[in-house]
């Protein structure tokens, strides 16, 4: 089965300094049918204006996950990290027992577009940790994330697997979909094909009940693939 959230039905925010659209219901938008995916709960489509963001603001108990496409991402938080997230770099904040971190644009003159994840963690209080990568920009899967595979590029603390798929150009990929377990996607950049169905920039699919996802691209693409037990 495939459920598809095309781009436009996402919810919105819109300031003079954001405009955010939200795959799953987050602060103003809410959508009784879409609460997210198991632990997945959040996935933000940002794009901050020059010299703004998002001030000192608390977390407890979350994974967050930060991908920056376009632009850099200024960064510093409780756990004294500071530093700048530039595009097509990842950051892996758990917050755990509670952080506080703040977000801004670096430049004074271009915009900052970005994703913003959340999971939710299997055990609560945990200690707070910090990661940062560059994604390669030619491996076509790339394994950012896993509670349960090592050769992920950061742990964390959920059966839940993040892959970044990337095509150059016209080119395959097929995941084997285990049972019990659904896929989740975000298109970054398309159009691609999966399993038949035609996502574009912006759009989402969920997928079960099948044991393998197929997809194709024409051209260049770009997509998040999460594997998770729903």
């Amino acid at each position: 089965m495939i459920d598809i959230i095309r781009s436009g039905e996402r919810g919105e925010t819109r300031l003079d300094w954001l405009f955010g659209r939200h795959t799953f219901s987050f602060g103003s938008y809410r959508n009784p049918e879409r609460y997210g995916f198991g632990p997945l709960i959040v996935i933000n489509d940002d794009i901050i204006r020059p010299g703004s963001g998002f001030g000192s603001h608390p977390h407890r108990d979350m994974e967050i996950i930060t991908y920056v496409l376009s632009g850099a991402l200024e960064h510093k938080d409780s756990m004294n990290n500071i530093g700048v997230i530039s595009a097509g770099e990842v950051q892996r904040m758990s917050a755990g027992s509670g952080v506080t971190h703040s977000e801004y644009n670096h430049s004074k003159m271009d915009p900052v577009h970005l994703l913003q994840i959340w999971v939710k963690p299997r055990t609560r209080s945990s200690l707070p940790r910090y990661d940062q990568f560059a994604l390669s920009s030619s491996e076509q899967k790339v394994l950012i994330a896993s509670g349960e595979d090592s050769s992920a590029l950061f742990h964390i603390d959920q059966d839940l697997d993040l892959y970044r798929i990337l095509f150059d150009a016209a080119n395959e990929y097929s995941h084997p979909l285990r049972p019990t377990r659904s896929v989740y996607i975000h298109t970054i950049l398309g159009p691609i094909s999966v399993n038949g169905s035609e996502l574009n920039s912006g759009d989402g699919a969920h997928l079960n009940d099948i044991s393998e996802i197929a997809i194709e691209a024409g051209s260049k693409a770009q997509l998040l693939l999460f594997d998770l037990l729903e």
